[in-house]
């Protein structure tokens, strides 16, 4: 009988359980539960509704009761930097804000009087992001400093989510990197860092590796799904699991894990927190078993998800292609980067303005506007490719284009044509694949990293993307 692990990978628009299993020396999976997320706005804030998030892990736990699955593990990913402060009797200490919300305009200047900007990136590598949980932290502090007063513990949301399971807190290092408290020498939190901008040191806990257990579940949750299982610690932060499930096994090859976001980068195993690393803002996110995923965050598939929900038809996302290829006539490139994209109260607004202000034709119809927006976004890729090349003095002749927004043929076909190398898609599902091999190397269904990835081959389809 196989042994099943469960993936529960949380996004930004929406979750799912995944349940794995090695059969025949391929991994086959199965989603048996999914359900939507996004933020709401509470007390004038974009929030993310956490009791919903957990009463959705704890909907998808029965589901594999009703299934008569026998789990053997599960392990909880989801996006970076945002978190729960609990206090001294474990409640919640305000709202989980969003990294969307504006709460942290301005708070880099403020953080920076404390310590300059060149000297932050050269203790922990991280690029500057506006809402980092560094900046949002310190906005706390500056608001509403009683919060971090009473505060005894932070959490970031997988790990949240894993306290209301099992009772047990535990911090884990590759979400812990993205705060941009993390040092890169020592790969612990830095204290001097925290206590030079006046955070409380003892809301940290010590960070634990992938591969950790966290604990069983409590009484009452075994109670409420029917069985018991163990919470595991995968790549909690979903980039960190996306890459690991990249299928190649050389050093040859850039990644784009592409999703609402296009994480787009390479795996080292020494970080590289230079000036010139930092000028041109790459990060040095820790990955499994201590690697470093040197990369950097581009605006991504937010930007399409947003222009199709102002259009007045529901489009497909295979038919937004097809509309954006009919407009591939547009010249007008924006950059995709730019702070105007990141909430914009109307997407089609922003790219219109933006190439207003940069003295370019305007996108008018809904090619034009798609085109703008894909076209832009496989420059940004080609002009990263590049930045990569220049910073690591190595050509990369692949591209492996990962996870959900690998499935959009076109934007494919335009980064294969703007960066003139062989690009790859796939797996599709690159996230849940990465949090179930941690679970199956714990389990010693697979004996190291190479060997997961090349399981992960013979596993998923992985298609050559062509130029035409």
């Amino acid at each position: 009988m196989p042994t099943y692990h469960l993936a529960v990978d949380i996004g930004a628009s929406s979750g799912r359980h995944i349940v794995g299993w090695i059969e025949n020396g391929k991994i086959r999976m199965q989603e048996i539960h999914r359900f939507g997320n996004g933020m709401i706005e509470k007390n004038g804030r974009l929030c993310w509704d956490m009791e919903k998030l957990f009463s959705e892990v704890v909907a998808g736990l029965r589901r594999c009761r009703e299934l008569g699955l026998g789990i053997d593990s599960l392990g909880i990913d989801t996006w970076a930097v945002d978190f729960v402060l609990l206090d001294e009797n474990d409640a919640v200490l305000g709202d989980a804000v969003a990294y969307r919300d504006s709460r942290t305009q301005g708070v880099d200047e403020k953080v920076y009087e404390r310590i300059a900007e060149p000297d932050l990136y050269a203790r922990n590598g991280i690029q500057k992001l506006s809402f980092n949980t560094i900046y949002q932290l310190y906005a706390l502090k500056l608001a509403y400093p009683e919060s971090l007063e009473k505060a005894r513990s932070f959490l970031m949301i997988p790990e949240y989510l894993n306290f209301r399971l099992t009772g047990k807190k535990l911090n884990e290092y590759t979400n812990a990197t993205t705060t941009q408290l993390v040092s890169a020498q020592t790969r612990t939190w830095d204290l001097e860092l925290l206590e030079k901008l006046g955070l409380p040191v003892r809301i940290f806990g010590e960070l634990a590796q992938p591969k950790a257990s966290v604990g069983r579940l409590k009484p009452e949750i075994r109670e409420a799904v029917g069985f018991d299982t163990e919470v595991v610690l995968p790549a909690t932060h979903d980039t960190g699991s996306a890459v690991l499930a990249m299928p190649a096994t050389d050093d040859d090859a850039v990644y784009i894990s592409s999703g609402t976001w296009s994480l787009m980068g390479i795996e080292r195993l020494i970080p590289d927190c230079t000036e010139e690393s930092r000028r041109h803002n790459f990060t040095n996110e820790g990955g499994y078993h201590y690697r470093y995923r040197y990369l950097k965050n581009i605006m991504g598939l937010w930007m399409l998800q947003n222009i199709r929900m102002e259009f007045r038809h529901r489009y497909s996302f295979g038919e937004i292609g097809a509309l954006a290829e009919i407009g591939l006539y547009f010249p007008s490139i924006i950059d995709v980067n730019a702070a105007d994209f990141l909430a914009p109260k109307s997407m089609i607004e922003a790219i219109q303005d933006h190439c207003r202000d940069t003295g370019q034709e305007i996108p008018e119809t809904e090619c034009e506007i798609l085109a703008c927006a894909y076209q832009s976004l496989a420059r940004c890729y080609a002009d990263t490719a590049h930045e990569i090349e220049a910073l690591t003095g190595k050509e990369y002749r692949r591209i492996h284009i990962i996870g959900g927004g690998c499935q959009d043929g076109l934007l494919n076909r335009l980064t294969a044509q703007c960066t003139g190398k062989d690009v790859y898609s796939g797996p599709v599902e690159a996230t849940a694949i990465g949090n179930l091999l941690v679970q199956m190397l714990r389990a010693g269904s697979l004996a190291d990293l190479p060997t997961a990835r090349e399981t992960v081959r013979r596993s998923f389809a992985v298609e050559k993307v062509t130029t035409r």
